[in-house]
């Protein structure tokens, strides 16, 4: 599969002779020895794809470069060097009149702060990026309608942004952005100004319209519990680079650094790992019994809790009718991480031995 989007060698510098700070950069100078000269290095050597249908999230602690990378891959900023490739296309070699079209009908972006127009009602906010590409009224209101009701406000067209709720003002801002019909969406911190459980509610509310839509997204967060809940693939950023890419399963389970390990230290892992991640693969036929209830490689870790709790014997992993790992129950223990050395829900007594499979 191509990718939609594709970031080869990203540096943004700002200060005197970026592009010789570049190649410091590239010499193995560091970002605290660049500013000691008045240079700051915001993106360093920043590679990644963004395959189709794809929620790709960049996350980092404030300063760690992320708003600037995603500011690249639109051509709001223009990388000191490196190129942005979007459905093949080289962004970065465009016109300003061209990137503007890119923008106006390709990429939309969702904001963390809602830039509503205060005296626009709700469906014309909804409309807006369809009114700069010249879309006729008739349509861009119908598509701006649909995009509403896909963000639960249907019967809100006619209001104003100061008579709806913070969330429901981001819900406009994404319904913006969908009606344009945009094969990319960026996605700027577009949940940190929200209360926790109205930003959980967003989080649903973009996963349940993935699941129709289909679109392509680049998601900025400095949340790692939201970045685990809504990215097929994480890219995790310190001081302007990218120091691990990976799914949510693999830099759980393989930081690559102790800078990702003790920034994972606080994941709730139940709620990100599934049967694939924490079995056993190296497994004969006759190590479990696949007779009784069986889990399959995407069973959620809490799910294989609960069978593991029925069983008297490690929980057999099934792909179609094929066994493909088991998981005993002290495995379950050990990557939940008791580190208090409290009871598992997972914990008890039973005995871990193997089970024969009968014919």
């Amino acid at each position: 599969m191509s990718s939609r989007l594709e970031a080869e060698h990203l540096y943004k510098v700002f200060g005197r002779r970026p592009d010789e700070a570049v190649e410091r950069l590239r010499g193995g100078a560091g970002r605290e020895e660049l500013r000691a000269d008045g240079t700051t290095a915001a993106v360093i050597d920043a590679s990644f794809r963004v395959d189709p249908g794809q929620i790709f999230v960049v996350m980092g602690l404030s300063g760690s470069g992320k708003s600037t990378l995603l500011r690249m891959l639109n051509g709001l900023l223009e990388p000191t060097a490196g190129r942005v490739l979007f459905d093949g296309q080289d962004l970065t070699a465009l016109s300003d009149r061209e990137l503007r079209e890119v923008r106006a009908k390709k990429i939309s972006m969702v904001f963390q702060h809602f830039a509503l127009f205060p005296h626009r009602s709700v469906l014309d906010n909804a409309a807006y990026g369809l009114a700069v590409q010249g879309v006729p009224r008739a349509e861009r209101e119908r598509r701006a309608a649909e995009a509403l009701r896909l963000c639960g406000l249907a019967g809100w067209e006619k209001s104003w942004p100061d008579e709806l709720s913070g969330g429901m003002q981001q819900r406009v801002g994404l319904a913006r952005a969908l009606a344009t019909d945009a094969d990319l969406l960026l996605m700027d911190e577009s949940f940190s100004a929200l209360d926790p459980l109205i930003r959980r509610d967003m989080q649903d509310q973009l996963l349940t319209l993935q699941q129709t839509l289909k679109k392509t997204i680049v998601f900025i967060t400095h949340d790692l519990n939201e970045a685990m809940r809504l990215g097929d693939r994480i890219a995790v950023m310190r001081d302007g680079r990218i120091v691990q890419t990976g799914t949510a399963e693999d830099i759980l389970i393989r930081p690559e650094n102790d800078y990702v390990a003790s920034f994972i230290q606080d994941v709730d892992r139940s709620r990100v790992l599934t049967a694939s991640a924490v079995m056993d693969p190296h497994v004969r036929g006759d190590e479990a019994d696949c007779r009784c209830e069986t889990a399959t490689p995407d069973t959620p870790f809490t799910a294989l809790c609960a069978l593991s709790a029925r069983l008297t014997h490690p929980v057999a992993v099934l792909d179609g009718a094929r066994l493909v790992g088991v998981v005993p129950r002290q495995r379950l223990v050990g990557f939940l991480g008791d580190q208090q050395g409290e009871p598992t829900p997972c914990d008890h007594p039973r005995d871990e031995g193997k089970v024969t499979a009968r014919a």
